[in-house]
Order: structure tokens, then sequence, then C-alpha cells
């Protein structure tokens, strides 16, 4: 009895273990993308950098993963919702952001030193707007419309970054590639920390929604690698003009509820 009632409790315990191993794998990712970044950062080999992009976008998959695992397995606890946050601020708040700095604006560093520094400046906004943003998710729970994110997840804004490199790994070489890639980090950031209610995967399906994902598959074998791009566009174009026409009276798609305290 003594030998099954231990047994048991070692299998408990490893069920409650699997999603925060999830979370670690997601880690791993990230940091991985932090490494090749900096070895790659006085070598600019574009290959590298598609590389740690896309170790970002894995480090995304493990991150929905793990949440789902804790549900799939009834396991959801508060240490793996705090892990989940302090792995989130790693990957897809600083490992993009060291990304983005070395791709566009270390090349440039010897010439420009002043964009070097500005490319910095932009690049913490990114990370800030990001911490901001878990920080308020993680404050809101319960107290906003799940179907709907106040302001852009930094799980999407990291994957917003990092498809540009991921379409376009070869590394800035020009001041309007430099200036373009500021105002990428500073737009996503400020998406991030703003109230725009940006639909979540906890929308209804209909045909619709699997017409869009059929397009999108499509998309995907056509375009391949800038497909992603394409992809941000649209979400972020898209968003704004559902909000905008909520602001006018819209009600082709139903309005965030509004939760009182």
């Amino acid at each position: 009895m003594n030998v099954k009632r231990t047994r048991r409790q070692h299998l408990a315990r490893a069920k409650f273990a699997l999603p925060s191993f999830v979370t670690l794998l997601s880690i791993a990712c990230g940091f991985g993308s932090i490494v090749i970044t900096v070895d790659n950062a006085h070598v600019g080999d574009p290959a590298n950098y598609r590389l740690a992009a896309i170790l970002l976008v894995l480090a995304g998959i493990f991150d929905a993963l793990d949440g789902f695992v804790a549900r799939a397995t009834g396991t959801s606890s508060e240490f793996g919702v705090q892990l989940d946050s302090i792995a989130d601020v790693m990957n897809f708040g600083c490992a993009p952001a060291l990304l983005l700095y070395t791709y566009g604006f270390v090349p440039l560093g010897a010439d420009h030193p002043t964009m070097l520094r500005a490319g910095a400046v932009a690049c913490f906004m990114f990370v800030t707007c990001g911490a901001l943003r878990l920080a308020r998710f993680n404050v809101s729970v319960g107290r906003t419309d799940p179907r709907y994110f106040v302001g852009m997840p930094i799980t999407a804004g990291a994957a917003c970054v990092a498809s540009v490199v991921v379409a376009w790994p070869d590394p800035a070489n020009s001041l309007p590639h430099a200036l373009g890639i500021i105002a990428l980090m500073v737009s996503v950031g400020g998406l991030m920390v703003s109230t725009i209610r940006f639909p979540s995967s906890k929308q209804p399906m209909n045909k619709l929604v699997m017409l869009l994902i059929a397009i999108g598959l499509a998309l995907l074998a056509w375009l391949q690698m800038r497909f992603f791009v394409l992809f941000f566009l649209l979400y972020i174009s898209v968003t704004l003009l559902i909000n905008i026409g909520w602001k006018l009276g819209w009600r082709g798609l139903a309005k965030p509820r509004v939760y009182k305290d």
C-alpha cells in the first residue's frame, strides 16, 4: 500500500510539474535566441538573425502550450502563472528587443552613433511597454472580457517585430531602414499599452473563422517567410477598424463586456 501511495504521489508531482516544464522549454528557446543574437552582433549573418527570430516564434508556441497543458491536466497553479509571466518578460520583451537592436542598429553604429543610441531607446521602450502590458494583464484577470485582450498581447508584439527579421534577415544598411525599425518598435510598444481591444483565441469558431484559417494557410504556402509580416499587418489593421467601428456604433461583432468591481 505504501509503495502504491508513494507511486501515486510521484505521478501527481510529475503531473503538476509538466506545465512548468513546457514553460522552461519556452525559456530555453528565448535564451537560445539571445545567445545567437549576441554571438551574431558583430558578424551580421542573416541566417543567424533569422534563426534567432524563429526561436522566438517557437518560444511563443511553447508559451501557448503550457497553458493548454495546465488546463487539460487540471494542474493550473499560482506558481505556474508567476513563472509564465517571468518567462514572458525575457522571451517576448528582452529577447526580441535585443534581436532588433543588433539587427537594426549595431551594423550602423560605427558611422552613426546617434542612431545607435536612438535604437537602444526605442528597443528599451518596447521592453518597458511589454512589462507594463504583462503587469496590467496580471491584475486584470477576471475583470475583463476573456474574448478580448486589452492592448496587443506581448507574445503577438514579439512575433510582430520578429516577423520582419524572418522575412528580411539581412541587417539594416541604411538610415531609412533603421528609422523604420524605430517606428516599428515604438508603434508595437504603444499598441501593447493601449486600451485597444484585440480579439483573443476565445472567440467562438464559425464558418468565417474557418475560412480565414484556410486562406491563411494558403497564403503561408505561397508567401512562405513573408506571410507573417502580411499577417500582422492585417491583424493590426482589422483590429483598429473593429475598434473604430465600435466607436461609430457598429454592432457586427459583439463589443467587450464591461465588468464592474
